[in-house]
């Protein structure tokens, strides 16, 4: 891989009502949400969001998700979750951090995989990672 820094994107939003149990602590199910919007925010930022995905031709499914719960995220907190492509070879591979906005302190941690599927091909697996995501990543492209 190159000795280019890869990309990254953080957001900063507050823990929702709409989001917590009875003890005001997020429900685990939500982390992953909060993840996407860095994710999104990620593939904006190098011109690769989900419709300039459809538009090249391909589909990028998550494939795998990991998520690693350190201290509860709770009602009213402000925290910023930070994604950051780790590998663009044969996969994109994306991990997360969501951390307190005030302290910086750790909240939960995680990755996600995926793949690319060429539309136009009855979406099939793609076992290389296709040109267009090397040079959004301002990489040449490696065969």
């Amino acid at each position: 891989m190159s000795a280019l820094p890869l990309p990254f994107a953080e957001v900063t939003l507050d823990i929702p009502f709409h989001d917590v149990d009875v003890m005001h602590v997020a429900w685990h199910g939500h982390y992953l949400k909060y993840f996407e919007l860095a994710r999104t925010a990620l593939l904006r930022q190098i011109g690769y969001d989900y419709p300039e995905m459809k538009a090249s031709g391909y589909a990028w499914p998550v494939t795998e998700c990991h998520l690693k719960y350190v201290r509860p995220a709770r009602y009213g907190q402000q925290v910023i979750a930070r994604a950051e492509i780790v590998e663009y070879e044969n996969r994109l591979k994306i991990a997360y951090r969501l951390r307190d906005a005030a302290t910086g302190d750790k909240l939960t941690q995680g990755h996600t995989v995926q793949v690319a599927l060429k539309i136009a091909d009855d979406m099939a697996l793609q076992f290389v990672t296709p040109a267009v995501l090397w040079h959004k990543l301002g990489r040449e492209y490696q065969e």
